[in-house]
């Protein structure tokens, strides 16, 4: 194992210099690297709600005079990190899940300073969030080429683990494309060997040039802690999340009109299962069978890759689809749609505050129809939109509101199966 590693440091140490980095006593080192980079991430730290200040029923006077009102309740104080991207007007991208239920919200710069940060916008489908601080004399870290990562390339992970401190690790990039862990819905992960621990959450993930390549956002292992293998959202996509949150405050999600599926037989993209009628899909030309193998230029190796990057196209943009069809390749322009709206009036559950619902009509996806999301409302807060079909409580089926609220009571851990648009996502609520 000692021989093994010192071999892997040899070669490390090669790589780097082939790459031009500096080098100290004849060694290459990462040290300038981290000198410029490490000023950009920041410590985030949260001061959340309660969870009886979450609990629906403590909203009713009659449970707050039995169980304690939620001004009684100890706020939760939670902390990650955050990467500064654009230091003129203080833009700080950290999770989605590290800002959640956030009352105050304080950034900690490398150089001490705290300074109070305000929430821009969250998107809990990519785990994206945008917060901003005074632009004072703050560092940048500037956004790289994530789809230009090969497995194999070395990435250095930098963030707040446990809490302790700025911390700088590194490894190589494992895998790309991950997909599948349920983290939340459009997943399209980056796959590294740097260590990535509770705190990390939100931090850097930097190539050899000190250029941002993801925003560290999951880990698997025992009690969530690191066995080397870690997941960071690509930067490619949570730069266009990035831009969405700061015009708008939240991703404003389109429709294309398609189901898909990972091609097989060793062939990269996705497959066209279904076409919508009238559809943008449709207009443009696409059909049942057809291989899509690139979107606006850059190549598609999936399903999961293709969803995750549609999701983050606004409404009315044309995007550029690279297609195979029996062999052969045509390129076709689609304009992203609106997802419709849903009309009606809807009934309210306790158990999704803020929601009106509707049993899903007859001709559409089974499940509970969104019908409206009340502005402000913890409905709205866990993500959940006008339009989108619930049709899964923690992977279990429901066809009605009946059956919704039978899942909502009957655990203590809730997510909600949704399909909104082209897309099927997963919403933490609890």
């Amino acid at each position: 194992m000692k021989r093994f590693a010192a071999l892997l440091l040899v070669a490390f140490a090669v790589t780097a210099r082939a790459q031009g980095l500096p080098t100290r006593d004849g060694m290459a080192t990462l040290a300038p690297i981290l000198a410029k980079v490490m000023p950009a991430v920041v410590n985030i730290a949260v001061l959340q709600k309660s969870p009886e200040e979450q609990n629906p029923l403590m909203r009713d006077p009659f449970f707050r005079r039995f169980f304690g009102a939620p001004e009684e309740a100890e706020p939760q104080v939670a902390a990650g990190s955050g990467v500064i991207v654009d230091a003129k007007n203080g833009y700080v991208i950290t999770n989605a899940h590290v800002v959640k239920d956030a009352e105050q919200i304080q950034v900690t710069l490398r150089d001490n300073r705290r300074l109070p940060a305000k929430l821009v916008g969250s998107d809990p489908g990519t785990d994206i969030a945008l917060v901003k601080i005074a632009p004072e004399n703050l560092v940048e870290l500037k956004f790289g080429d994530s789809d230009a990562l090969q497995v194999g390339d070395f990435v250095i992970a930098i963030g707040n683990p446990f809490g302790i401190g700025q911390t700088a690790t590194s490894g190589i990039v494992s895998a790309l494309g991950r997909s599948g862990l349920s983290v939340e819905g459009y997943e399209h992960f980056i796959q590294t060997d740097a260590s990535i621990n509770p705190g990390n959450s939100g931090g850097a993930l930097v190539n050899l040039k000190g250029e941002l390549v993801g925003i560290n956002s999951a880990i698997i292992g025992p009690s969530g802690g690191n066995v080397g293998i870690g997941f960071a959202v690509p930067s490619v996509l949570a730069r266009a999340v990035m831009v969405q949150l700061e015009r708008y405050g939240e991703v404003r999600r389109g429709r294309l009109g398609i189901t898909m599926q990972d091609a097989v037989g060793g062939t990269e993209g996705a497959v066209i299962v279904d076409v919508q009628p009238n559809s943008p899909a449709a207009a443009a030309g696409l059909r049942k069978g057809d291989v899509v193998t690139a979107l606006d230029g850059r190549p598609v190796r999936g399903a999961a890759e293709l969803r995750a990057r549609l999701a983050v196209v606004p409404v009315g943009e044309t995007v550029e689809l690279r297609v195979l069809e029996k062999g052969e390749t045509r390129t076709l322009k689609a304009r992203i749609g609106e997802i419709e709206a849903a009309a009606g009036t809807g009934q309210a559950i306790p158990e999704l505050p803020g929601a009106e619902l509707q049993n899903a009509q007859s001709g559409k996806e089974r499940g509970v129809l969104v019908v409206r999301v009340a502005s402000g409302s913890p409905a709205l807060s866990y993500g959940l939109r006008s339009g989108d079909v619930i049709v899964g409580v923690n992977q279990r089926r429901v066809n009605t509101i009946a059956e919704l609220r039978k899942r909502l009571r009957g655990s203590r851990r809730l997510a909600l199966n949704v399909v909104r648009g082209d897309f099927l996502l997963t919403i933490q609520i609890k």
